[in-house]
């Protein structure tokens, strides 16, 4: 599934201009952050924890896809990480209440499934610890189809995965290969694709006689944006709509660069990632279909300013990020 640069740039730079120009706090309102697009129109984001989320109903259909062990339990085991990445996943401001696009997204899914939604907020290595074990049914935490991964789980795509270059605001910086991150200190969460790209342009940049860069692993997004802040690290390499509502919401960082998840050659693709062989893609994949088909789907992506980001089906496996990159 080839794509070029500029859809590439183009996906990304329109989730920029939906959360683009201006953010504020209305604390009168129980919480919400208000974000300017370029057209005026403001994006009205909810940060309480009553969230009245979207929901649909159960599809029998598709429910009666999923595994009897499952269905027999009737909760949907949903791992997440527990790290803050707004508006992926983050907390209330309760500080304990787990919201966003990624939470929202599984909610509908159990619904179709006529599964009781159970979160379980981990560190991100755990996550697949998690699933390796079956301690848990499937992620909804932004991971995105890579080549290596599908070795062990099986996806049902739900978002496409586009990447940022975070730095700090007026920085003079523009990012579009690897030669403009040679010698520079970027940050990176380590067991991600971004780190398996920021890598692969390291070693590019080494063969062609030029400095590699300098790798900071950071699992903590507070810390990493106090080292942008600092001097201490020059760059953030990380999902697109995370480094956006970062920008657009405190105007400390700005966004310098776009990549695709999948990628040089592949539009990258986010995925609910379930155990390999489990049995329950196949009703992940459609209870996704459904929710697009019913317009819930939508209305989530919406709400959280990541409409730029929306697929029109849920593919099964698809060609992820190659181990090589190339």
């Amino acid at each position: 599934m080839p794509t070029s640069l500029n859809r590439r740039t183009a996906a990304a730079l329109g989730l920029i201009a939906v959360l683009g120009l201006a953010a504020c706090g209305n604390p009168s309102d129980g919480g919400t952050t208000e974000v300017k697009q370029t057209s005026g129109a403001l994006t009205k984001i909810n940060l309480s924890p009553d969230q009245n989320r979207v929901t649909t109903e159960k599809v029998d259909s598709i429910a009666a896809q999923v595994p009897k062990e499952i269905s027999g339990r009737g909760t949907l085991e949903v791992v997440n990480s527990s790290g803050s990445a707004a508006p992926l996943t983050f907390h209330a401001t309760d500080n304990k209440t787990v919201i966003g696009v990624e939470p929202d997204i599984a909610s509908l899914v159990a619904d179709v499934l006529g599964l009781e939604l159970r979160l379980n907020p981990v560190s991100w290595e755990n996550i697949f610890v998690g699933l390796d074990s079956a301690k848990y049914d499937v992620g909804f935490s932004n991971i995105t189809v890579t080549e290596e991964r599908k070795e062990k789980y099986d996806f049902a795509t739900y978002r496409e995965d586009n990447l940022a270059f975070e730095a700090k605001k007026n920085s003079g910086l523009k990012i579009t290969g690897a030669e403009d991150v040679a010698g520079r200190t970027v940050a990176v969460s380590s067991g991600t694709n971004q780190e398996k790209l920021l890598v692969e342009w390291s070693k590019d940049n080494e063969k062609a006689g030029r400095d590699p860069v300098d790798i900071k692993y950071y699992q903590n997004d507070s810390d990493m944006h106090l080292g942008l802040q600092s001097g201490r690290i020059d760059l953030y390499l990380g999902p697109s709509p995370t480094s956006a509502y970062y920008a657009a919401t405190t105007g400390r960082t700005e966004v310098v660069g776009s990549y695709s998840g999948g990628g040089a050659t592949l539009q990258g693709l986010i995925a609910a990632t379930t155990k390999k062989d489990s049995g329950l893609v196949d009703a992940l994949a459609g209870a996704i279909d459904e929710i697009i088909d019913n317009g819930t789907y939508a209305e989530v992506l919406e709400r959280w300013g990541l409409t730029d980001e929306a697929v029109t089906e849920s593919e099964i496996n698809p060609p992820g990020l190659p181990k090589t990159n190339k």
